[in-house]
């Protein structure tokens, strides 16, 4: 005789925590996320349902198999796995377990979720991120994001932390944390109306790519004079 773990009946959603990189879609009208390790290759939005990473036609969270959403009870461990090189520029995220789910020890695995709040941390170059940039890197049709400081962002494609938020939809939070060690310390940049620390943010990454778009001018522009005087 088998015996079965009461059927859980919550109150409130679960909370879990979970890593994931940011994405935007190609035409950059859309963002999500994708995960790490299992079902990577598929970008989920901030409110989405799981399926199964095999292709079967059953619903995840199935017991005889690893489909389905994944996520750990205790936020300290979701941060553990951001110290690994290839987990660095990952997001970390605070969800809502909905649907059905099946729990386990560290965790739950489950089949529908809310992206709650995303927290980026810092640039490479330890500065606090004001936006997130192409990684260089991505699955088709979405490029990847990375955390980005306002100096470090250049010409390349990015999104404020406030822009994602609104791109995303459904209510998501996007928070950065200070540069150096530790998680403390996050700056909202919520998914409603912007505040002034957001509109100053986007200002402050406007007036960057400005200043790199006219540096990029003057070079070419020495180039063509140079070239003149030579003739």
């Amino acid at each position: 005789m088998r015996l079965r773990l009461p059927a859980e009946r919550p109150t409130e959603p679960p909370t879990g925590y979970k890593i994931a990189h940011p994405v935007l879609s190609q035409d950059g009208t859309r963002a999500g996320f994708t995960g790490v390790s299992l079902g990577g290759a598929l970008p989920y939005g901030v409110l989405d349902d799981a399926s199964c990473v095999y292709g079967r036609r059953h619903r995840p969270p199935a017991r005889l198999c690893d489909c389905g959403f994944h996520c750990v009870h205790d936020r300290a461990a979701a941060e553990a796995m951001l110290c690994t090189a290839e987990h660095r520029t990952a997001l970390l995220l605070e969800v809502s377990v909905l649907g059905a789910y099946i729990r386990f020890e560290r965790g739950f695995r489950y089949a529908r979720q809310r992206v709650r709040t995303a927290t980026a941390g810092p640039c490479a170059c330890g500065t606090t991120a004001a936006a997130l940039a192409d990684a260089d890197w991505g699955r088709p049709g979405w490029r990847a994001l990375a955390p980005v400081c306002v100096g470090c962002v250049r010409g390349r494609t990015s999104v404020s932390l406030a822009g994602f938020a609104r791109l995303a939809g459904e209510g998501l939070r996007v928070v950065a944390r200070s540069g150096g060690t530790g998680f403390p310390s996050c700056a909202p940049a919520g998914g409603a109306e912007p505040g002034v620390p957001e509109l100053v943010a986007e200002a402050a990454l406007l007036q960057a790519r400005l200043d790199w778009f006219q540096s990029q001018l003057a070079r070419l522009g020495e180039r063509g004079t140079g070239g003149a005087g030579q003739g």
